[in-house]
This record gives C-alpha cells, sequence and structure tokens, in this order.
C-alpha cells in the first residue's frame, strides 16, 4: 500500500479506528477521521493526539464532499451504505476494513474465525492452545484487540488467531487467512445485513481467497454453515457433536477425537473433562481442536488446554452464590441463539433477565427454549416490551413477567423473587447499545449489581 502522500480517510473512532488511523498517521499518510460523536463526545487526549498530528478532524460531522481518498477504513459498526462513504468509492477509493489493513500492512499467518455464536470463546480457546505450542500468538479481531496494531510489529512466525464478524469481512479484498472457520450461522444483525442470505454471504467472505493448500474448519450439524463447503476452495475439515466422521473432529462414546486423512484416529480427551457447559461449548472445543490440528499442533498439547479452559467472562461466568442462589453473566448473548444455547446449559430453575438494543430479531425460538426452565422473566431495554408480547403469544403467564427500568431493578427483583437452588441469568438475547457502549460494560454493570445484593 502507498501510504505517504496519500489520503486515507478512518471512519468510526472505536478500538480498530483508532488503532487503524494511528498506525497510518505513523507510517506518513494524510489522515481524516470521521466520528458521529462531537470532538466533546470523544477522549479529550485521543483528540489533542489527532491535532497535534495535524490530521483532518469530522466530529459529528461527514467530511468536506470531493476529496479524493486512496482508501477509505471503515470500523465494523459504521454501515458500508454511509453517503460520503459510497462518494468517496465512486471517486476512486478503495474501502476497506482495519483487518484488510492489517493484512496488507503486516506479517504472519492468519487464523479466522467466525460464526453467528461461540467465536469469542472459541478464539480465545484457540489462542491458548497455539501459545501452549510455543507458537508466537496475538489474539486480535472482534475479540477487543486491533488487529493492525500487532500486525506492524508482526514477523513471518506469528501467528494471528482472529475473531472476524460479519461487519468486519463485508469490506475485505485480500485478506487471506491459511485456516479459516464458520462455526455456525442463525439469523443475526438483520437490521443491517437485511436478509439472511446477505448475513451469510458476509460470514462466507472468510474463506473467499483461501486454495487447495488451506483448511477451512467448518460445523456439519449446522445445515446452513455445512451447505457453504461446497463453495469453498480450500481443504474442508469438518467438525460434528451428533456423528463419526471420515475425517475431521468429532465425539465417539464420550471422547474427542480427530481423525486425519490417512484414516488415523487421534483421540484427544473426554467430553466431561471440559469445565465449560453446555453442548454448544463442545461444539466450541471441537472447532478449536480442528484448528489448531490444521495447524501442526500435536493432540497432546491440545488436550492439555482442553482440560483446564475456563471459559471466558461474559459467557456464562458465574458471578456469586447469594442465599443458595447462582448468579450467571452471559452479557455475550447478544442474539436469541445465543441465550437459547445458554438456557439449554442450564440445570436449575432460571430467572432470566434479557432485553436490549433492537437488532429486528425474532423471540418466538427463544421464548419456546424456556421449556419450563424459566420461572421467572425481567426485561429491560428497547426490546422488552417486544419480547414480552411474544411470550404472552406462546402462553407464558402474565404474572411472570416483570417489565423493569434497568439493570438494578432487574438484580434486585430477582434476588427478591428467586428461592435456594435457583439461577439469576443476565442472558439478553439482544445486543446492548440501547442502554451501555458493549456487552463487556453491560456485564461488568450487572456483576456490580450482584455484588451490591
Amino acid at each position: 500500500m502507498l501510504l505517504k502522500g496519500n489520503k486515507y480517510l478512518v471512519v468510526g473512532l472505536g478500538k480498530s479506528g483508532i488503532a487503524a488511523a494511528k498506525v497510518l498517521i505513523e507510517l506518513g499518510a494524510d489522515v481524516t477521521v470521521q466520528d458521529k460523536k462531537r470532538s466533546e463526545e470523544l477522549d479529550r487526549a485521543l483528540v489533542q493526539y489527532f491535532t497535534n498530528h495535524n490530521v483532518t478532524c469530522c466530529f459529528g460531522k461527514d467530511p468536506e464532499p470531493g476529496v479524493k481518498y486512496k482508501a477509505v477504513i471503515m470500523s465494523p459498526g459504521a454501515p458500508l451504505t454511509i453517503p460520503f462513504v459510497q462518494e468517496a468509492q465512486y471517486n476512486g477509493a478503495e474501502i476497506i476494513s482495519e483487518i484488510e489493513l492489517a493484512y496488507r500492512l503486516g506479517k504472519g499467518t492468519y487464523v479466522a474465525i467466525t460464526g453467528t455464536n461461540g467465536k469469542t470463546t472459541t478464539t480465545t480457546l484457540t489462542g491458548e492452545i497455539f501459545a501452549e505450542a510455543g507458537r508466537k500468538t496475538k489474539v486480535v479481531g472482534n475479540i477487543g484487540v486491533a488487529v493492525v496494531k500487532e500486525a506492524i510489529e508482526a514477523t513471518d512466525d506469528t501467528w494471528f488467531v482472529t475473531e472476524v464478524s460479519s461487519f468486519q469481512l463485508e469490506p475485505i479484498r485480500d485478506f487471506h487467512p491459511h485456516i479459516s472457520a464458520i462455526l455456525n450461522l442463525t439469523p443475526d444483525h438483520l437490521d443491517r445485513h437485511k436478509t439472511m442470505e446477505g448475513y451469510t454471504a458476509a460470514k462466507a467472505r472468510v474463506f473467499e481467497n483461501q486454495g487447495p493448500d488451506d483448511y477451512f474448519v467448518v460445523n456439519k450439524d449446522d445445515a446452513p454453515t455445512w451447505a457453504l463447503a461446497e463453495t469453498c476452495k480450500a481443504t474442508v475439515v469438518p467438525f460434528s457433536r451428533k456423528e463419526e466422521l471420515e475425517f475431521g473432529a468429532y465425539v465417539k462414546d464420550g471422547v474427542i477425537a480427530i481423525k486425519d486423512r490417512e484414516g488415523t484416529v487421534h483421540e484427544i480427551c473426554g467430553a466431561k473433562e471440559l469445565h465449560i457447559p453446555g453442548a454448544h461449548n463442545l461444539e466450541n472445543a471441537l472447532a478449536a481442536a480442528a484448528i489448531a490440528f490444521c495447524a501442526g499442533i500435536g493432540t497432546d498439547v491440545i488436550a492439555r488446554v482442553l482440560r483446564r479452559f475456563a471459559g471466558v467472562e461474559h459467557r456464562l461466568e458465574l458471578v456469586s452464590v447469594v442465599d443458595g442462589v447462582k448468579y450467571i453473566n452471559d452479557s455475550k448473548g447478544t442474539n436469541p441463539d445465543s441465550s437459547i444455547k445458554a438456557l439449554e446449559a442450564m440445570e436449575t430453575p432460571v430467572l432470566l433477565i434479557a432485553g436490549g438494543y433492537d437488532k429486528k430479531s425474532s423471540y418466538e425460538e427463544f421464548i419456546k427454549a424456556f421449556d419450563g426452565k424459566v420461572k421467572k422473566l425481567l426485561l429491560l431495554g428497547v426490546t422488552g416490551p417486544a419480547i414480552r408480547q411474544t411470550a404472552l403469544e406462546l402462553g407464558y403467564p402474565e404474572d411472570d413477567i416483570l417489565m423493569c427500568k434497568d439493570m438494578d431493578e432487574c438484580v434486585r427483583q430477582a434476588a427478591k423473587l428467586s428461592c435456594e437452588g435457583d439461577t439469576v441469568l443476565l442472558s439478553p438475547a439482544c445486543a446492548s447499545w440501547d442502554m451501555y457502549d458493549s456487552y463487556e460494560q453491560r456485564g461488568a454493570h450487572f456483576k456490580s449489581c450482584v455484588r451490591n445484593l
């Protein structure tokens, strides 16, 4: 990429946008930054940094029209349909994501993990396996660490274990992971992608530039995901928790195993030895094992990490036990299918806290998954009324639904209504952006409310 003397526009100043802008500045580019927030709403030190480096700042407004940019780097939260972005593209600018910029500027080998649910757990677990194997490993991407920040310091032997979202994949061009993975596909982000077909197409870009010497790890138990294997040019490596495979990762007689292309079976560990609960986490473990195996990591190393991995923050995280009641933080349940999986992992009566930002999801399957397990439903956020209406239509008792103004009220009411042996579960089935900046902030607030009990 030609940087010096060329104009670059960075749209959105989240973690990836800030990192992209700073790297471009360091490498001598003429940088413009744009964010819908006004300067007084942004970090003062960041604004001063841009001022000191002669960056053109467009805070709370669009960039000047008619400027010819070499490229526009899009933050994940910024849609490609923004008029000034489309104008820049019409004037010859490349529209790319931060992971595309990182791929072009840095060295190293990429593992790219996507899917509707399980990305963070699988990415974290995979990263731990690679690190245990002695690989120079960077766990980056949608998990919260900007890729470009690490890429410019990478060497040829660096492995980037990367969580990638559909938003990040939409504007790629050359991004070429050696190992890609799609864990599952269920309706999500339809407020942006509009249709399931559009969402699936964005996810499928993860293997777009792969060839026969690369690997595509894919969930054979998930029909929409498995159907994508037909269009992939990489070596397809399936995983399944439901059937024994001729090639790939699976469970047989309670043992996680991988069968290689020669038909040799490599047993790893017992499924019951995992510390992460639920069938969905068994799938995540299978995917991570398959990815590591494709990278040439020994099954002894894979087994060692699988046996000790305790999960990630905000995903079925046990916060505390108060008066015999468990409080579990599943704030990363940002869509109905993710929260369904959390409910399936529960073995006690549940008081469920749900609701949040509206991504145009349907809540029917979510309510049906209650299956007599949810004794109280505590709702908050923009989608609270819609979830309540769906629950009533499906016969959930009106007296067991509480509409709450905020998280503090949800937790206090749940504490009053719970009995010893119950579980209070925060699994919102929605994004957090109506009340919080992120699911992490939402989960942290829930934990604070629990501590206040």
